[in-house]
């Protein structure tokens, strides 16, 4: 059975919303968009060594795929993440029609709990979140994560969805990593360890 693991940036009080640009998603009036990209430079390379390196398949919400999709890297010697992102296999969860036009992309069909857990009893390689905020809190929900990879940037929004937010289910986890980034983000791996 293979491994479920979220990777997720998220400033010092938790939130999640919108990392990349102004424009990411402001549901819910959000208007502190790309509230990461000042740490880009460190921390992506980081990203492209401890979470990048080794073969993966990823598993996106159908937001955070049109929006990875709408980038549609392909193979680029000069861009290794991209490279990786284009080859990797892709399963959306959905219940949107269209069809999905970036390379290696599938639909999970069946109910999204039943679909992950068949996802995760077939062979292959370890099985990535990549931002899918509303996935991620069904997956927690269920206990289908087996592995935190998560980014904490310097920053306080308060406001904006959260990585926990109240009601979240308990859990408890064992700190495998925590390695810091020059510009203040730290890194911090974590495996689920059950309920607390």
């Amino acid at each position: 059975m293979r491994k479920l693991a979220v990777l997720m940036f998220q400033t010092l009080d938790g939130v999640i919303q919108g990392p990349s640009s102004p424009d990411e998603d402001p549901s819910d009036g959000f208007t502190q968009g790309g509230w990461a990209v000042p740490y880009w430079e460190g921390v992506m390379a980081q990203v492209l060594v401890e979470a990048m390196d080794a073969p993966y398949d990823i598993l996106f919400g159908r937001r955070t795929y049109d929006i990875f999709a709408g980038h549609r890297p392909g193979d680029d010697p000069e861009n290794p993440a991209a490279t990786k992102l284009h080859q990797a296999r892709k399963y959306v969860v959905t219940s949107q029609g269209g069809s999905l036009e970036w390379n290696n992309s599938y639909v999970l069909k069946g109910g999204m709990i039943s679909a992950v857990t068949r996802l995760k009893a077939e062979n292959g390689p370890l099985l990535q979140t990549h931002g899918s905020g509303q996935l991620v809190h069904s997956l927690l929900a269920a206990g289908l994560v087996d592995e935190l990879r998560l980014w904490t940037f310097p920053v306080v929004l308060g406001a904006g969805r959260k990585m926990f937010p109240n009601g979240s289910p308990l859990a408890s986890f064992q700190t495998l990593k925590s390695v810091p980034v020059e510009n203040g983000t730290v890194m911090t791996i974590y495996r689920s360890a059950g309920r607390p």
